[in-house]
């Protein structure tokens, strides 16, 4: 991918993340009362996490896992219940610093190494799974094909991730978006044609040898996302 695209994107995301939206994330992200529009997300989230982790080995021992985009740790904290080694990252410090708060003393947190950085350091090391949940959908299909071919490299057994699938519904919304404040917004949900997508990941380089596997759309109200898995 560009590094001037992923550049700025990722600088729209920290500072939504860190800044603009942090205290709504940290509400739709516990067990507080929220909204009937959040409700949904809330659902749509937990479905989907649940979904991404049904792709993984039930026992994780002797795994190393990066959670990408790891948000307030919920997913790292069930893979490391697991037995599974995980390493957790985000761009946002201050939901970083929640996660490990919420962290402390639960099964598996031992396990768990938060960091505060780009999912696509190569300096994270080596992994046997990586799980980047809702955190490509920011991203035009090229550009996820291109981070998933940065992941590769370091990657044994299979990348699971998600991307906004495009559909009618999910357009209009995107569209809409565009009217509201520039302050208001959040950064733009890219929605993604599969089949674009999957001739995008055939023709990376680093991705040869990879197979689209398992993928599962959840649709919740206003949270629409697809996962999808990759397996060497």
């Amino acid at each position: 991918m560009s590094d001037t695209t992923y550049s700025r994107r990722r600088g729209e995301l920290e500072t939504y993340f860190d800044r603009t939206a942090v205290q709504a994330w940290m509400r739709l992200t516990s067990d507080a009362p929220v909204g009937r529009i959040r409700a949904t997300v809330r659902a749509g989230r937990d479905a989907m996490r649940a979904t991404l982790l049904s792709f993984l080995p039930d026992d994780l021992r002797g795994a190393r896992i990066l959670d990408a985009g790891c948000g307030t740790g919920a997913l790292a904290l069930e893979a490391a219940a697991r037995g599974g080694t995980v390493v957790a990252t985000d761009l946002s410090p201050t939901l970083v610093g929640l996660a490990r708060e919420r962290a402390a003393g639960l099964p598996g947190a031992e396990r768990v190494t938060f960091h505060v950085g780009d999912m696509l350091s190569a300096d994270l090391g080596d992994f046997d799974h990586v799980v980047a949940m809702d955190s490509l959908i920011h991203y035009r299909a090229d550009d996820v094909a291109r981070a998933l071919a940065a992941f590769a490299p370091r990657t044994s057994r299979s990348i699971v991730f998600t991307f906004a699938p495009w559909n009618p519904a999910l357009a209009l919304m995107h569209a809409a978006g565009r009217l509201f404040p520039r302050a208001d917004r959040a950064p733009a949900v890219e929605p993604v044609r599969e089949a674009v997508l999957r001739r995008r990941i055939a023709a990376e380089p680093a991705l040869r040898g990879w197979q689209p596997g398992a993928g599962h759309r959840i649709s919740t109200g206003f949270y629409i996302s697809q996962a999808m898995e990759l397996r060497r």
